[in-house]
Protein backbone atom coordinates (compact mmCIF):
# COMPACT_ATOMS: atom_id res chain seq x y z
CA UNK A 1 0.00 0.00 0.00
CA UNK A 2 1.52 3.40 -1.21
CA UNK A 3 1.97 6.26 1.33
CA UNK A 4 -0.44 9.07 1.15
CA UNK A 5 1.12 12.09 -1.39
CA UNK A 6 2.52 14.76 0.15
CA UNK A 7 0.51 18.12 -0.58
CA UNK A 8 1.74 21.81 0.10
CA UNK A 9 -0.31 24.94 -0.87
CA UNK A 10 1.64 27.70 -2.12
CA UNK A 11 0.59 31.23 -2.14
CA UNK A 12 2.53 34.44 -3.63
CA UNK A 13 1.91 37.84 -4.28
CA UNK A 14 -0.25 37.35 -7.93
CA UNK A 15 1.20 41.00 -8.96
CA UNK A 16 4.72 41.00 -7.81
CA UNK A 17 7.07 38.97 -10.42
CA UNK A 18 10.02 38.51 -8.48
CA UNK A 19 7.38 36.55 -5.81
CA UNK A 20 6.05 34.40 -9.18
CA UNK A 21 9.69 33.63 -10.36
CA UNK A 22 10.90 32.30 -6.93
CA UNK A 23 7.79 30.44 -6.44
CA UNK A 24 8.35 28.69 -9.38
CA UNK A 25 11.76 27.76 -8.45
CA UNK A 26 9.71 26.15 -5.15
CA UNK A 27 7.16 24.54 -7.07
CA UNK A 28 9.57 22.79 -9.31
CA UNK A 29 12.14 21.69 -5.94
CA UNK A 30 9.15 20.60 -3.77
CA UNK A 31 7.68 18.57 -7.00
CA UNK A 32 10.84 16.68 -7.99
CA UNK A 33 11.14 15.96 -3.74
CA UNK A 34 7.64 13.85 -4.80
CA UNK A 35 5.13 16.56 -3.02
CA UNK A 36 2.16 17.76 -5.05
CA UNK A 37 2.43 21.51 -5.18
CA UNK A 38 -1.35 22.76 -4.95
CA UNK A 39 -2.52 26.85 -6.01
CA UNK A 40 -6.19 28.04 -5.07
CA UNK A 41 -8.13 28.91 -7.92
CA UNK A 42 -8.61 32.80 -9.04
CA UNK A 43 -5.97 35.20 -9.65
CA UNK A 44 -2.77 32.96 -9.42
CA UNK A 45 -4.39 30.62 -11.71
CA UNK A 46 -4.18 33.37 -13.95
CA UNK A 47 -0.38 33.66 -13.68
CA UNK A 48 2.92 32.60 -14.60
CA UNK A 49 2.67 30.24 -11.64
CA UNK A 50 -0.74 28.77 -12.24
CA UNK A 51 0.14 28.13 -15.93
CA UNK A 52 3.29 26.05 -14.90
CA UNK A 53 3.00 22.65 -16.06
CA UNK A 54 3.79 21.11 -12.17
CA UNK A 55 1.91 23.05 -10.25
CA UNK A 56 -2.26 21.69 -9.76
CA UNK A 57 -4.64 24.48 -9.47
CA UNK A 58 -7.37 23.58 -7.15
CA UNK A 59 -10.96 25.25 -7.50
CA UNK A 60 -12.71 24.15 -4.63
CA UNK A 61 -14.38 25.95 -1.45
CA UNK A 62 -11.54 24.79 0.68
CA UNK A 63 -7.57 24.93 -0.99
CA UNK A 64 -6.09 24.08 2.23
CA UNK A 65 -7.82 21.04 2.67
CA UNK A 66 -5.50 17.69 3.17
CA UNK A 67 -2.57 19.81 2.79
CA UNK A 68 0.25 19.50 4.93
CA UNK A 69 1.45 23.22 4.77
CA UNK A 70 0.83 26.73 3.20
CA UNK A 71 3.80 27.89 2.06
CA UNK A 72 3.81 31.87 1.51
CA UNK A 73 6.15 33.94 -0.50
CA UNK A 74 5.56 37.56 0.55
CA UNK A 75 5.13 40.18 2.55
CA UNK A 76 2.84 40.58 6.20
CA UNK A 77 0.32 41.02 4.09
CA UNK A 78 0.29 38.03 2.21
CA UNK A 79 1.32 36.10 5.09
CA UNK A 80 -2.07 37.20 7.02
CA UNK A 81 -3.97 36.33 3.70
CA UNK A 82 -2.23 32.62 3.72
CA UNK A 83 -3.02 32.38 7.90
CA UNK A 84 -6.59 33.20 6.86
CA UNK A 85 -6.69 30.40 4.20
CA UNK A 86 -4.47 27.67 6.61
CA UNK A 87 -6.96 28.37 9.47
CA UNK A 88 -9.91 27.14 8.42
CA UNK A 89 -8.10 23.75 7.21
CA UNK A 90 -5.84 23.75 10.74
CA UNK A 91 -2.90 24.02 8.77
CA UNK A 92 0.16 25.38 10.14
CA UNK A 93 1.44 28.65 7.55
CA UNK A 94 5.06 29.17 6.12
CA UNK A 95 6.47 32.50 5.31
CA UNK A 96 9.02 33.31 3.88
CA UNK A 97 9.63 37.61 3.29
CA UNK A 98 9.85 39.18 0.38
CA UNK A 99 8.65 42.47 1.98
CA UNK A 100 10.64 45.09 4.10
CA UNK A 101 9.51 43.97 7.71
CA UNK A 102 8.00 40.69 7.50
CA UNK A 103 7.43 40.00 11.44
CA UNK A 104 5.29 36.78 10.87
CA UNK A 105 7.64 35.39 7.88
CA UNK A 106 9.96 32.52 9.07
CA UNK A 107 12.66 32.87 6.38
CA UNK A 108 14.24 35.76 4.21
CA UNK A 109 14.57 35.69 0.36
CA UNK A 110 17.98 33.99 0.77
CA UNK A 111 16.90 31.41 2.99
CA UNK A 112 14.72 29.92 0.21
CA UNK A 113 16.46 26.71 -1.23
CA UNK A 114 16.93 25.88 2.51
CA UNK A 115 13.45 26.32 3.23
CA UNK A 116 12.39 24.40 1.22
CA UNK A 117 15.05 21.51 2.34
CA UNK A 118 13.27 21.98 5.71
CA UNK A 119 9.93 21.21 4.33
CA UNK A 120 10.92 18.15 2.09
CA UNK A 121 12.21 16.62 5.29
CA UNK A 122 9.49 17.87 7.90
CA UNK A 123 12.20 19.59 9.67
CA UNK A 124 9.91 22.61 11.40
CA UNK A 125 8.20 22.90 14.33
CA UNK A 126 4.68 24.08 14.47
CA UNK A 127 3.52 26.62 17.12
CA UNK A 128 0.54 27.79 17.97
CA UNK A 129 -0.17 31.55 18.26
CA UNK A 130 -3.49 33.58 20.14
CA UNK A 131 -6.37 34.85 17.27
CA UNK A 132 -9.06 36.99 18.33
CA UNK A 133 -12.69 36.69 17.70
CA UNK A 134 -14.80 39.52 17.11
CA UNK A 135 -18.62 40.25 16.59
CA UNK A 136 -20.44 43.56 15.88
CA UNK A 137 -23.91 44.37 16.69
CA UNK A 138 -26.49 46.88 16.53
CA UNK A 139 -29.18 47.53 18.55
CA UNK A 140 -28.61 43.75 19.70
CA UNK A 141 -28.89 42.90 15.60
CA UNK A 142 -25.75 40.96 14.81
CA UNK A 143 -23.96 43.14 11.97
CA UNK A 144 -20.86 41.06 11.44
CA UNK A 145 -18.32 38.34 12.64
CA UNK A 146 -14.91 37.57 12.06
CA UNK A 147 -11.22 36.84 13.40
CA UNK A 148 -8.09 38.28 13.73
CA UNK A 149 -4.47 37.37 13.93
CA UNK A 150 -2.29 40.44 14.55
CA UNK A 151 -5.26 42.90 15.83
CA UNK A 152 -9.01 44.03 16.25
CA UNK A 153 -9.53 47.86 15.26
CA UNK A 154 -12.07 49.77 15.55
CA UNK A 155 -11.51 53.63 13.60
CA UNK A 156 -13.02 56.52 12.39
CA UNK A 157 -14.46 56.78 9.23
CA UNK A 158 -13.32 60.12 7.97
CA UNK A 159 -10.75 62.58 8.86
CA UNK A 160 -12.87 65.21 9.73
CA UNK A 161 -14.69 63.82 13.00
CA UNK A 162 -13.08 61.96 15.77
CA UNK A 163 -15.03 59.04 17.54
CA UNK A 164 -16.31 58.77 20.95
CA UNK A 165 -16.20 55.63 22.37
CA UNK A 166 -16.64 53.95 25.51
CA UNK A 167 -13.99 50.78 26.33
CA UNK A 168 -15.36 48.12 28.10
CA UNK A 169 -13.01 45.35 30.24
CA UNK A 170 -14.92 42.15 31.78
CA UNK A 171 -17.86 43.52 31.83
CA UNK A 172 -17.05 47.35 33.17
CA UNK A 173 -16.79 50.88 31.57
CA UNK A 174 -13.32 51.69 31.69
CA UNK A 175 -13.52 54.60 29.84
CA UNK A 176 -14.64 57.09 27.30
CA UNK A 177 -12.64 58.52 24.60
CA UNK A 178 -12.59 61.47 22.09
CA UNK A 179 -9.91 59.56 19.65
CA UNK A 180 -9.23 58.51 16.23
CA UNK A 181 -9.91 54.66 17.34
CA UNK A 182 -8.40 51.75 19.38
CA UNK A 183 -6.55 49.04 18.29
CA UNK A 184 -7.12 45.28 20.59
CA UNK A 185 -4.38 42.97 19.70
CA UNK A 186 -2.43 39.67 20.03
CA UNK A 187 1.10 39.39 21.39
CA UNK A 188 1.67 38.61 17.31
CA UNK A 189 0.22 41.69 16.79
CA UNK A 190 1.65 43.76 19.10
CA UNK A 191 4.89 44.52 16.54
CA UNK A 192 2.48 45.81 14.16
CA UNK A 193 -0.41 48.52 13.95
CA UNK A 194 -0.10 48.06 17.99
CA UNK A 195 3.24 49.22 17.94
CA UNK A 196 2.91 52.11 15.87
CA UNK A 197 -0.11 53.41 18.09
CA UNK A 198 2.68 53.26 20.97
CA UNK A 199 1.67 49.97 22.58
CA UNK A 200 4.24 47.45 24.01
CA UNK A 201 6.42 44.50 22.27
CA UNK A 202 4.63 41.36 23.84
CA UNK A 203 6.81 38.30 23.48
CA UNK A 204 4.74 35.65 21.73
CA UNK A 205 5.24 33.32 24.70
CA UNK A 206 3.05 35.64 27.02
CA UNK A 207 -0.65 35.00 26.66
CA UNK A 208 -2.28 38.43 26.82
CA UNK A 209 -4.69 41.36 25.19
CA UNK A 210 -3.56 44.50 24.03
CA UNK A 211 -5.85 47.40 24.22
CA UNK A 212 -4.41 50.64 22.48
CA UNK A 213 -6.12 53.94 22.07
CA UNK A 214 -5.20 55.83 18.49
CA UNK A 215 -4.62 59.49 19.65
CA UNK A 216 -6.99 59.42 22.26
CA UNK A 217 -8.35 62.96 23.87
CA UNK A 218 -8.14 61.91 27.43
CA UNK A 219 -6.46 62.13 30.61
CA UNK A 220 -6.09 58.40 30.71
CA UNK A 221 -5.50 56.81 27.49
CA UNK A 222 -2.32 54.68 28.16
CA UNK A 223 -1.84 51.08 26.27
CA UNK A 224 -3.42 48.60 28.08
CA UNK A 225 -2.31 44.36 28.56
CA UNK A 226 -5.09 42.34 29.95
CA UNK A 227 -5.68 38.90 30.55
CA UNK A 228 -5.94 36.65 27.42
CA UNK A 229 -9.56 35.21 29.27
CA UNK A 230 -11.15 39.10 29.05
CA UNK A 231 -14.10 40.38 27.06
CA UNK A 232 -13.40 43.59 25.52
CA UNK A 233 -15.89 45.45 24.47
CA UNK A 234 -16.05 49.05 22.55
CA UNK A 235 -18.97 50.89 22.56
CA UNK A 236 -19.51 53.70 19.59
CA UNK A 237 -21.64 56.83 21.51
CA UNK A 238 -24.92 56.85 20.41
CA UNK A 239 -25.86 60.70 19.47
CA UNK A 240 -22.46 61.52 17.99
CA UNK A 241 -21.83 61.84 14.60
CA UNK A 242 -18.40 60.21 14.19
CA UNK A 243 -19.23 56.63 11.98
CA UNK A 244 -16.64 53.99 11.97
CA UNK A 245 -14.84 51.59 10.45
CA UNK A 246 -13.97 47.62 11.80
CA UNK A 247 -10.96 46.15 10.45
CA UNK A 248 -9.36 42.88 11.03
CA UNK A 249 -5.86 42.49 10.45
CA UNK A 250 -6.10 45.23 7.63
CA UNK A 251 -8.28 43.48 5.33
CA UNK A 252 -11.53 42.82 6.02
CA UNK A 253 -13.70 46.37 6.87
CA UNK A 254 -16.89 46.55 7.99
CA UNK A 255 -18.56 50.44 8.33
CA UNK A 256 -20.08 50.81 11.93
CA UNK A 257 -22.51 53.75 12.73
CA UNK A 258 -23.08 55.58 15.67
CA UNK A 259 -24.49 52.75 18.75
CA UNK A 260 -22.69 49.70 17.02
CA UNK A 261 -21.05 47.44 19.33
CA UNK A 262 -18.00 45.42 19.20
CA UNK A 263 -17.27 42.86 21.27
CA UNK A 264 -13.43 41.31 21.11
CA UNK A 265 -12.25 37.60 23.23
CA UNK A 266 -10.04 35.40 22.50
CA UNK A 267 -10.62 32.76 19.26
CA UNK A 268 -10.45 28.72 20.70
CA UNK A 269 -9.35 28.23 17.55
CA UNK A 270 -5.46 29.50 17.04
CA UNK A 271 -3.40 30.18 13.96
CA UNK A 272 -0.60 27.31 13.67
CA UNK A 273 3.02 29.01 12.54
CA UNK A 274 5.55 26.77 11.12
CA UNK A 275 9.13 27.56 12.97
CA UNK A 276 12.27 26.33 11.31
CA UNK A 277 14.38 27.55 14.56
CA UNK A 278 13.93 28.00 17.68
CA UNK A 279 16.14 31.45 18.13
CA UNK A 280 15.13 33.49 20.36
CA UNK A 281 13.10 36.53 19.94
CA UNK A 282 15.07 39.20 21.20
CA UNK A 283 17.11 38.27 18.01
CA UNK A 284 14.13 38.78 15.55
CA UNK A 285 13.10 42.36 17.13
CA UNK A 286 16.94 43.40 16.62
CA UNK A 287 17.20 42.10 12.97
CA UNK A 288 13.40 43.26 11.75
CA UNK A 289 13.93 46.45 13.36
CA UNK A 290 17.66 46.64 12.77
CA UNK A 291 18.42 47.90 16.62
CA UNK A 292 21.55 48.77 17.51
CA UNK A 293 23.42 45.79 20.04
CA UNK A 294 26.80 47.60 19.74
CA UNK A 295 28.44 47.41 23.46
CA UNK A 296 27.10 44.07 24.22
CA UNK A 297 29.63 41.98 25.46
CA UNK A 298 27.97 38.70 26.39
CA UNK A 299 27.54 36.91 29.57
CA UNK A 300 30.49 34.85 31.00
CA UNK A 301 30.02 31.19 30.50
CA UNK A 302 33.03 30.24 32.42
CA UNK A 303 31.81 31.88 35.88
CA UNK A 304 34.70 34.44 36.12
Amino acid sequence: MSATRRRVLLLAHPGRPEALEVAIGVADRLTEAGIEVRLPAGELADTTLGRHPVVVVHDGDDPAADVELVVVLGGDGTILRGAETARSANVPVLGVNLGHVGFLAEAEREDVEATVDHIVERAYDVEERMALDVVATLDGREIARSWALNEVTVEKASRERMLVLTVEIDGRPLSTWGCDGVVMATPTGSTAYAFSAGGPVVWPGVEAMLVVPISAHALFARPLVVAPTSDLAVDLVPGTEGYGVLWCDGRRAVDLPPGARIEVSRSAQPVRLARLSRSPFTDRLVAKFDLSVHGWRGRSRQGG
